[in-house]
């Protein structure tokens, strides 16, 4: 029975990699281009992005970003949005959802490339297609507008140019994220373990300089520190609240004490941090999972214990996630992961009982349980890997190794 299981699973694996007729490539650009236009078309599109485009046109009034609270991105940020400010409202309502969707696409076309999936196959075309029609964030993402977009990008480039031995290009990809939107800082622990100086140099030296130069058009940039940054580590305020899926803004609603909340996500994030150690320390067999499961679980460690943290923050993750699953041992190998993202599908019948206000806790749920199902994998020991002559279009032979020892933010 094993034997046939396994037999079928690898024949679905062969069915997945083989080449995607053109049908189906037209078929899964009409959906996500159905995407584009259906959020185009909403009376709250682009709500968050609004507060990037608010803080350029602010900027080029003469006026400080930092006056509006709510816009808790860095100055490099302002000028990375005066393009967006300089556009009508009618051609940026159908640029910018075009612009998101191809931001994700790039990142899902590098987690493809990562781990040598053909960029052509049935898996990349219409695994594409299926999580953008399937999963709810990425319909939020594109809808609001949000630059998490960016970051989900950025990641999986960044990995693929690590792969490649290229640090210090991906220090660059790295740090010109964190200057759209600081959510990749966490990625910074990936170059101090790998001893990549000039890499994380890059990463560090790239937002510090544009952010310097921001500074310096604007007036009173100190706003920054004096009244954006105190506001953002409290969490910001009852408005984000509602969609605030951190386990310190969640679990106080459930009735949890708040200081106990903030110990189980402390302890939580300690842990995740703890299998990052692990899963870097055995080096060997598959470094590409290696390095997707080390940047991925930094990420969700960090998610874990900051406030806000929304649904889409997963979408930098994913992408790199649900590629790694032509390997054996990944993350999508274990019924945890599904668990973790069944909840977040389009149409499934709790999503009316757990929408608007109380989408937090869903979201909470599938936080936690793909932190901890990617935990227990990054610390497993004596995993097993697949170790492949990959060729485009073509079933690859594989043969198991053992591896080695809602505001704008």
């Amino acid at each position: 029975m094993r034997l046939d299981v396994a037999g079928r699973g690898l024949a679905l694996l062969g069915w997945l990699l083989r080449p995607a007729s053109r049908p189906w490539q037209a078929v899964s650009l009409a959906v996500v281009l159905g995407i584009c236009v259906s959020t185009s078309l909403r009376h709250n599109w682009g709500s968050d992005n609004a507060f990037v485009v608010k803080a350029a046109d602010t900027l080029l009034a003469g006026g400080s970003p930092y006056e509006d609270k709510r816009f808790l991105y860095l100055p490099s940020a302002v000028l990375m949005a005066v393009p967006e400010a300089l556009l009508p409202t009618g051609v940026l309502r159908w640029v910018l959802p075009v612009v998101l969707s191809g931001l994700l696409a790039f990142g899902w076309w590098c987690a493809m490339r990562l781990f040598s999936v053909p960029t052509r196959s049935r898996f990349a075309v219409l695994g594409f297609a299926a999580f953008a029609i399937a999963y709810k964030p990425y319909v939020n993402l594109v809808l609001i507008g949000n630059w998490t977009a960016i970051s989900a990008a950025a990641l999986p480039c960044a990995l693929l140019l690590a792969h490649r031995a290229r640090w210090v290009a991906a220090g660059v990809v790295i740090g010109l994220a964190i200057a759209a939107k600081p959510m990749l800082v966490p990625v910074a622990l990936l170059f101090l373990l790998a001893r990549q100086w000039r890499g994380l140099a890059a990463a560090v030296l790239v937002p510090v300089g544009l952010s310097l130069a921001g500074a310096l058009l604007m007036p009173s940039p100190t706003l920054f520190f004096t009244k954006t940054l105190p506001f953002l580590l409290k969490g910001q305020d009852s408005y984000a609240l509602p969609w605030d899926a951190s386990p310190i803004a969640v679990l106080p609603r459930l009735g949890v004490p708040e200081p106990a909340a903030v110990l189980a996500a402390g302890v939580l994030a300690l842990a995740g941090l703890w299998a990052v150690w692990r899963r870097w320390s055995r080096p060997g067999g598959d470094e590409e999972m290696r390095l997707a499961e080390t940047a991925c679980m930094v990420m969700l460690a960090a998610f874990l214990v900051s406030r806000p943290s929304f649904d889409h923050y997963l979408l930098v993750v994913l992408p790199l996630l649900f590629a790694s699953a032509v390997r054996a041992g990944s993350a999508p190998c274990s019924p945890w992961f599904w668990v973790a993202v069944v909840p977040q599908l389009v149409g499934m019948p709790w999503n009316w009982f757990l929408g608007g206000e109380r989408r937090a806790f869903k979201d909470c749920f599938t936080l936690c349980v793909l932190a901890v199902t990617l935990m227990v994998g990054c610390t497993r020991p004596g995993r097993g890997n697949l170790v492949s002559v990959r060729t485009a279009g073509s079933v690859r032979a594989e043969e198991p190794v053992d591896a080695g020892s809602r505001p704008a933010f």
